[in-house]
């Protein structure tokens, strides 16, 4: 039985400081001419375009693999073009991909997969691809140079359950360090943690909130759907997540520049990137590579038995 569509929404990102920078002509021919070949190479892989939205563009692929392709294709020519065109460095791509059942009335399309794609897109932020499981389960091996970093179940807004997503890492240099899982194998569900493990409380600026383990996973980060928001520039949208793996809570960096761990009366530092560590006790947490950026924000966290 075959795959229900992939729908991408592809969009441009700093396309007002284009608009700013350049004026409105120029920045037009800029931005129209990314659009034309964002749809030039969703329909090199078999996609089709539904509609464009000013800066962005809906297609919708037969197979998740070809529209996982099409966008990893996207985020690496992009950046090679973004170091030789000057206008093109100030825009970044950003693309949500699902899988289901769309409805097409009207040169529109319409569905769950729809709305989903939507707002991973709006998640995603700037050089990031966010895909739901049923996307990636299509593929036997994630394409070459490629890794699918599992964010956890994250709610989306208008819709009563969480989405199971993954980020696409497509950075061909990327470190070998971070967690991976093959497409076709997806974790084992953990069992829902008793009420007597215990929890972590989370405390930024005058913000305190404690989340008992059976309430995780957590994510901090700039998204309104992130169970800690904060509203920081230099914060990823979903920045981290804290799980309960092994009878611990675990620290897992999901952001572009590092998440870093210093434990009460630890004599260093622990950098994460994209990688995890177990929290122990009480510490800090900053949204950022390391401490010495004293601006950067700081989540305090300690365990507390019950």
């Amino acid at each position: 039985m075959a795959a229900p569509p992939t729908v991408m929404f592809a969009d441009l990102t700093g396309s007002t400081a284009v608009f700013e920078k350049l004026g409105n002509e120029a920045a037009t021919r800029t931005v129209t001419a990314l659009v034309d070949w964002i749809i030039e190479v969703a329909r090199a892989h078999g996609g089709r375009v539904v509609k464009t939205l000013g800066d962005g563009v809906l297609a919708i692929f037969p197979q998740g693999a070809d529209a996982i392709e099409a966008a990893v294709q996207l985020q690496r020519e992009h950046a090679r073009r973004s170091t030789r065109y000057g206008p093109a460095r100030h825009l970044q791509l950003q693309v949500g991909l699902d899988c289901g059942e769309v409805v097409e009335v009207a040169g529109d399309c319409f569905g769950d997969a729809v709305n989903v794609a939507a707002r991973l897109s709006d998640l995603s932020g700037g050089r990031q691809i966010l895909a739901t499981d049923p996307v990636v389960e299509q593929l036997p091996s994630p394409p070459p140079g490629t890794r699918f970093h599992p964010l956890g179940s994250v709610p989306i807004r208008g819709r009563e359950q969480p989405v199971r997503m993954f980020r696409v890492d497509w950075e061909e240099d990327t470190s070998t360090d971070m967690m991976t899982l093959p497409a076709f194998e997806p974790p084992a569900r953990a069992t829902r943690p008793r009420a007597a493990a215990g929890s972590i409380e989370l405390r930024y600026l005058d913000h305190t909130r404690i989340f008992g383990a059976e309430h995780l996973p957590v994510h901090l980060g700039r998204a309104r759907e992130a169970e800690l928001a904060i509203a920081d520039p230099r914060v990823s949208r979903l920045h981290a997540r804290i799980d309960w793996h092994n009878q611990g809570f675990v620290l897992v960096d999901l952001s572009s520049n590092g998440t870093c761990v210093r434990f009460q009366g630890a004599p260093g530092e622990l950098t994460l990137r994209r990688n995890e560590c177990v929290l122990h006790d009480h510490g800090e947490i900053a949204l950022g590579p390391d401490f010495s950026d004293w601006s950067l924000p700081t989540v305090r966290f300690a365990l507390k038995p019950r």
